[in-house]
């Protein structure tokens, strides 16, 4: 590896062929804890046009998981055991854990990976038209980090809390 990171040799070396059973695997979910559930539903729903896909309370260990994705509401199942199934057969959703209380702690403070320690980064989603989202965003009082021309990546990122979002051209 060099100062510059790995090279395109060194990256493609280092990939190699997955075992056989790896070759029905596939990205599911993209965990992030939350503080306040509510304003995160608001945020990921009607800011981001993601569906409410399963919520789910684990009452013995005091969270909820909120799975949701970009899914037609009338495709999800109604029965439990179905929903679950079909929750977890989704591709890449992301899933809001709450520790229920957190809401109201005045001195939790979720690391968002972006400052140091430096870790993960951002989600990214895929629109069609990166200025027309970002006017929706502005519009919605959305707190921005980076506009599309900002920069010397054309992207929008914005923050919700400690989340930062990526917007690609999709």
């Amino acid at each position: 590896m060099t100062d510059k990171g790995l090279t395109d040799e060194a990256a493609s070396a280092a990939c190699k062929e997955g075992e056989p059973i790896t070759q029905d695997y596939m990205m599911q979910q993209t965990m992030l804890r939350v503080k306040d559930p509510l304003k995160s539903l608001d945020f990921y729903t009607r800011i981001m046009g993601m569906t409410l896909l399963q919520k789910i309370d684990f009452p013995s260990m005091l969270f909820t998981l909120y799975f949701l994705g970009y899914e037609e509401k009338k495709e999800i199942p109604t029965d439990v055991k179905e929903r679950t199934a079909w929750t977890f057969s989704r591709r890449a959703t992301i899933e809001l854990t709450h520790n229920w209380g957190s809401e109201s702690d005045k001195n939790l403070s979720l690391h968002n990976g972006n400052s140091e320690p430096r870790g993960f980064g951002h989600i990214g989603i895929a629109v069609p038209d990166v200025y027309a989202a970002c006017k929706v965003f502005e519009e919605q009082g959305v707190t921005f980090v980076k506009k599309p021309d900002d920069g010397i990546f054309f992207s929008l990122f914005f923050s919700l809390s400690h989340i930062i979002l990526c917007l690609c051209l999709g």
